[in-house]
């Protein structure tokens, strides 16, 4: 695998390209690790693919098991680095997820004892309340359609 093309609008792009300089912890051929320069905690870490895709969706298979395996290894090494107690690690994944910049990352958000910070389940603003029945339904869609 190997970066495909970039965006020379996006920032990560640039920051990839050594336009921009980062704080980077770690860096493989197709994957680059660095410090947020803007950090919700000390230590707070972005993992992004090289290459420009900005969701989930249109990053290819092999190259998003890529950056979850780069988080999976960074995270407990911010955690010990840092001294934190526990951490987020999370994507927003699209701009009405709150994703501010259009090129996947995902954070690794370290936690400390009575930091002010909230859980991931306090992202939304109100929990729908769904029925037994509309659960189920949707649990067979995303099923049927995990299948094609």
């Amino acid at each position: 695998m190997s970066v495909e093309p970039t965006d020379e609008d996006c920032i990560f792009c640039r920051i990839v390209a050594g336009e921009i300089p980062s704080r980077t912890v770690h860096e493989t051929e197709n994957v680059l690790a660095f410090l947020d320069a803007n950090p919700l905690a000390p230590g707070h870490t972005l993992v992004i693919p090289k290459a420009h895709h900005e969701t989930l969706a249109d990053t290819p298979e092999e190259l998003a098991s890529e950056v979850f395996s780069v988080l999976y290894g960074l995270t407990p090494i911010v955690e010990e680095t840092i001294d934190a107690d526990a951490s987020n690690v999370a994507f927003n994944n699209g701009e009405a997820a709150g994703q501010e910049i259009p090129h996947l990352h995902g954070h690794v958000i370290p936690r400390f004892e009575d930091d002010g910070g909230n859980p991931i389940h306090a992202i939304v603003g109100s929990r729908p309340d769904l029925s037994d029945d509309e659960l189920d339904d949707i649990a067979e869609r995303i099923s049927a359609n995990h299948q094609t």
